[in-house]
């Protein structure tokens, strides 16, 4: 069987491009017997794309195409255009990415949907993403055999907003990322005075509205007012907090945080992470904080309390008290929380991901 996969997102570091990059890396790893033709459109990043593809162990090849986010956006969601054929070959299967959706003239078409920020949260993202995932998701719903969501949350989600058929849905877990681990004490010290980091600090993963930003840091600030809060995540949208960049300020803003060691670092250096979100398709932050052994709160709505399970504080999103009392009650069972994570993380692994991947791939082209 010939699989056809884009991987255009690896090159952009976001939470598509870690599930690519894990989901093909374990695929190759298990699967000797298939051929995988590898698409990556890029203007700029093809070397990023050669690269990522050098590091792969298995039987796959690379076939790069000056295709841009914007061309793909307008030939293969707008026009819809050009089968995905004329670029990768014949394939049994293509799985598309979360940005296009080209037409086929004989693959069976997979894709994943990671989830509907851009629908249920248009105002979060820019109007032209917007645009293109509307564009493309309807081209999902009409041609797509089968569709992946990453929780069974996501797939509710899909069922009542997009109104796919669930029995065209199948749910596979993300895990977590295979360059996070847990850092030692010297590289959570480097990792400190690199960023000027406390040594104690509650830590919270991505900054738009929705990661509910505001609400997590007056919880931070009640429950300890020189306990600074940590977030990694450019800061967007309007804040009422006191944002001063220094450690004794309320909130550090670090940004982007690219390399895979540094964010492992400042995950394992935490007291706590706080991934108290109004909405996610995953949360794949629980499955790292729980893979570099730190307590986590989360929300007890959407994904997040499918993937904590009971390794977690579950508190209400909305409630600043309620957020603040699950930070005390971490810290208070911080080993017993530590313990379960280690035990839950068991469930997620990318070489189960990969087997059930590869079992819709080969239901799908019979």
């Amino acid at each position: 069987m010939k699989i056809g996969i884009d991987v255009s997102q690896v090159v952009y570091g976001t939470g598509v491009s870690k599930y690519t990059r894990n989901l093909v890396n374990a695929l190759l790893k298990i699967d000797s017997k298939n051929e995988y033709i590898l698409f990556g459109g890029s203007l700029r990043r093809v070397s990023d794309l050669k690269k990522f593809h050098n590091d792969l162990a298995g039987n796959s090849i690379l076939k790069t195409f000056p295709i841009s986010p914007v061309i793909a956006d307008f030939i293969w969601n707008k026009v819809h255009a050009f089968p995905i054929e004329n670029f990768v070959g014949e394939v049994d299967v293509f799985h598309s990415s979360d940005w296009s959706q080209p037409p086929v003239r004989h693959a069976k078409c997979v894709t994943t949907i990671h989830d509907l920020v851009p629908i249920l949260y248009p105002e979060e993202s820019h109007s032209e993403v917007v645009t293109a995932h509307k564009k493309r998701l309807r081209w999902v719903k009409n041609e797509v055999d089968r569709v992946i969501a990453v929780s069974e949350s996501t797939k509710r989600d899909i069922v009542k907003h997009l109104g796919i058929q669930p029995e065209k849905i199948f749910v596979v877990y993300e895990a977590p990322d295979f360059l996070v681990k847990k850092m030692g004490e010297d590289a959570v010290g480097e990792v400190r005075r690199k960023y000027n980091l406390p040594r104690e600090y509650l830590l919270a993963v991505g900054a738009n509205p929705r990661k509910n930003i505001e609400r997590i840091a007056k919880a931070a600030r009640k429950f300890s007012g020189d306990t600074p809060l940590v977030v990694i995540g450019r800061k967007q949208g309007a804040f009422t907090l006191n944002e001063r960049s220094e450690p004794k300020g309320n909130i550090v803003w670090l940004g982007h945080v690219s390399d895979d060691n540094d964010y492992a670092a400042i995950v394992s250096g935490a007291s706590v992470l706080v991934y108290a979100s109004l909405y996610e398709g995953f949360g794949l932050p629980i499955l790292d904080a729980f893979t570099c052994e730190i307590p986590v709160v989360t929300s007890n709505i959407s994904s997040m309390a499918e993937v904590a399970g009971n390794a977690a504080v579950l508190v209400d999103p909305t409630d600043i008290g309620d957020i603040s009392r699950g930070v005390r009650e971490a810290l208070s069972k911080k080993n017993e929380l530590i313990k379960k994570g280690l035990e839950r993380i068991k469930r997620f692994s990318w070489e189960t991901a990969a087997r059930e991947t590869l079992r819709i791939y080969e239901e799908v082209a019979k």
